[in-house]
């Protein structure tokens, strides 16, 4: 059993041969490789060769495009600063000072540079990897996007005091969000991942009238294309559980704040689930033997479905040993 039939089959709710492993690999990937963080963002080659290498090494499952949240941001016209040893900035978001969405225009992802580099990132996996691993593709969510235009306080100061127009930001992200999905899922990527932190920091009644409805139209989109969605808010996402219930995601990352338990319970038998082991105190700090005991007791206590993970990206640092006992294969258990 290849990672993608292995992958494809706990999604499907069918037995395999142990469970994939998907934890989040991004400065640590391109620190394996010798490369600086800001090469791997900003060339698909770095990254690819990067996360190719990890998937060899340390028995990964999934081959992933993620890299920063500004690929779609600087369709939209952003200026994005590389760092050399960070994630890329981006200092003037362009709704930082008004209010005019006739300024952002339409990004094509065909055309602008970095949505476009990811492109090539899918297309490079799927030539390397000939349908033997999962290729996840990425979009930004309607509000992560909404804050990358507006800047995060003004952004969450208009969904208080401005819904029509963070509404209609939101909206057009959704809008550009698709055609970047579309255009991911046709050059090989089978899963899209959607990243949405911000929402984490709202209440419950604001997510689910301000930005569910836009996530869940994003969500249905991406199936209508037939591709699998996989959905990432970082952070103690319980509050929010009950609308994500209502997404209909195929698989829901959860973070180590939350109770496993009670985001099965809440989300239901036919969610995939991957997580939540602390990415700091348990995976960079921890010892191999406890990360085992950790990921079993997960696996216990949520069941199938379930993907091996920690609750976010893996930190650098991280000893090789503490990966590679994430990443030991846990048979799968009916």
């Amino acid at each position: 059993m290849n990672s993608l039939e292995r992958y494809l089959g706990v999604v499907r709710g069918e037995r395999v041969d142990f469970l994939p492993r998907l934890p989040i690999l991004m400065q640590y990937a391109a620190e394996h490789i010798g490369a600086e963080y800001g090469s791997f963002a900003a060339d698909h080659r770095v990254l690819v060769e990067a996360n190719r290498r990890m998937a060899t090494d340390f028995g990964l499952d999934q081959l992933n495009t993620m890299s920063d949240p500004y690929r779609e941001t600087q369709g939209f016209g952003a200026q994005i600063v590389y760092m050399r040893d960070g994630v890329p900035r981006c200092p003037h978001p362009p709704l930082a000072e008004h209010k005019d969405l006739a300024a952002l225009g339409r990004p094509n992802p065909r055309h602008s540079e970095r949505m476009r580099d990811r492109l090539e990132a899918v297309r490079a996996y799927r030539e390397y990897c000939g349908g033997r691993f999962s290729v996840m593709g990425w979009v930004e969510g309607p509000a992560a996007e909404a804050a990358d235009l507006r800047g995060v306080t003004a952004f969450l100061i208009d969904l208080l005091d401005d819904e029509a127009f963070v509404g209609e930001l939101m909206d057009r992200c959704v809008e550009v969000a698709i055609d970047f999905a579309r255009a991911q899922v046709e050059e090989g990527a089978e899963t899209i991942g959607i990243g949405d932190a911000i929402a984490s920091q709202v209440s419950p009644a604001l997510y689910e009238r301000l930005i569910q409805p836009r996530e869940k139209r994003l969500v249905q989109a991406i199936k209508g294309m037939g591709a699998l969605v996989r959905l990432h808010i970082c952070g103690d996402i319980t509050h929010l559980l009950p609308g994500i219930a209502e997404l209909g995601i195929h698989i829901a990352d959860v973070d180590h704040m939350v109770d496993m338990a009670r985001a099965r319970r809440v989300l239901g038998g036919g969610v995939v689930l991957t997580g939540n082991l602390d990415p700091a105190g348990g995976v960079l700090f921890g010892e191999p033997a406890a990360i085992r005991r950790q990921v079993l007791r997960t696996y216990a206590e949520v069941g199938n479905p379930y993907m091996v993970n920690a609750g976010c990206e893996i930190p650098p640092g991280t000893p090789p040993a503490n990966l590679r006992a994430l990443c030991e294969p846990v048979p799968y258990r009916p």
